[in-house]
């Protein structure tokens, strides 16, 4: 049975950081594309950013490119989100997901995803 378990979110002042972990149990996160996915109140839910399979690629929604970063260990079956530079437009529930998909063109919508996590909330004020 695969799990996977987000944690990290909290309430934070703007500009403030927070890093999110996604801990997976069931499968190799190393062997997956592994993508983050937040979703606001009264929103869709949007791509943040996700990691490739293999080489580790990376690749991230403009609103939060060169604020966020994502990465993965390996021997710890865990993928994180750092984000630095929070502003109040962050404040979502944050959710893990994994394929086993690299298609490119496809990675960036939650449909590709076949495994997701619970959430962790991110509240970002002023």
């Amino acid at each position: 049975q695969v799990q996977l378990v987000e944690s990290g979110g909290e309430s934070v002042q703007v500009g403030g950081s927070l890093r999110l972990s996604c801990v997976a149990s069931g499968r190799s996160l190393r062997s997956d594309t592994t993508g983050w996915f937040r979703q606001a109140p009264g929103k869709e839910r949007e791509f943040v950013a996700t990691i490739f399979r293999s080489g580790g690629h990376t690749y991230y929604a403009d609103s939060v490119k060169g604020r966020f970063t994502i990465s993965r260990d390996n021997a710890k079956n865990t993928v994180y989100l750092q984000m630095n530079s929070l502003k109040p437009e962050d404040t979502a529930v944050y959710y893990c997901a994994t394929t086993s998909s690299a298609i490119l063109s496809t990675i960036r919508t939650a449909a590709a995803y076949n495994y997701w996590g619970q959430g962790t909330e991110v509240i970002v004020s002023s």
